[in-house]
């Protein structure tokens, strides 16, 4: 039962990865809610309000996972093969459709949420970097403040309809080629053996 705005936030945010954004109204999103239109919007002012909020309640969500993550001691692969599986499950479940109706129907709203993501990204990058490095799993080299700006600048690229069409990509499996480029463009030969070792292991468990 829809009681209060986190009630709401949570089950609209579940109907747009299911069904997309441009395609529900409000009348939609109501009917679906169980309430009426005028209940909904004591909570939202409109769409592109209640669009703003799921995002908010999403990024929140992924600050809690990676910090969950983080606080466990894995190695840095292991934590970055964590938070992969993660995000592949979120994107397996996502509507081809989302991201581009928020570039184009909520594009203020969608730049806030890639500002937002890309502060979660960039501590947890810069963090697993330092890591990776004194494990020697990651090559001592490396720049983690360049490398941590590398993968937000081409972590949006994921979500891009017009590269990856939908009918010829899935979300989940693009997610997973950037993961691999990524590990394997700054493991050390110790990382990559592990991160082999470690996919052989997934695979006979699977």
């Amino acid at each position: 039962m829809i009681s209060n705005e986190q009630d709401v936030v949570a089950n609209v945010g579940q109907l747009f990865i299911k069904y997309g954004i441009k395609s529900l109204t409000m009348d939609d999103i109501s009917r679906h809610l169980g309430i009426s239109k005028k209940t909904l919007y004591k909570y939202v002012e409109d769409k592109n309000d209640l669009v703003g909020k799921v995002l908010t309640a999403f990024n929140e969500q992924d600050i809690q996972m990676v910090d969950e993550v983080m606080s466990k001691g894995l190695n840095a692969i292991d934590e970055q093969l964590e938070i992969s599986k993660y995000i592949n499950q979120k994107l397996t479940h996502i509507h081809p459709s989302v991201h581009y109706d928020l570039e184009k129907y909520h594009p203020n709203q969608w730049r806030k949420y890639l500002k937002l993501q890309g502060e979660v990204i960039n501590r947890c990058i810069l963090t697993n970097i330092k890591n990776g490095i004194q494990e020697g799993l990651y090559r001592e080299d490396l720049n983690a403040e360049i490398i941590s700006k590398i993968y937000i600048s081409r972590f949006d690229a994921v979500f891009d309809g017009e590269l990856f069409p939908s009918d010829q990509f899935k979300f989940s499996d693009v997610h997973h080629e950037f993961f691999r480029y990524h590990i394997r463009g700054i493991a050390s030969k110790k990382g990559i053996k592990y991160l082999v070792e470690k996919v052989k292991k997934e695979k006979l468990k699977s």
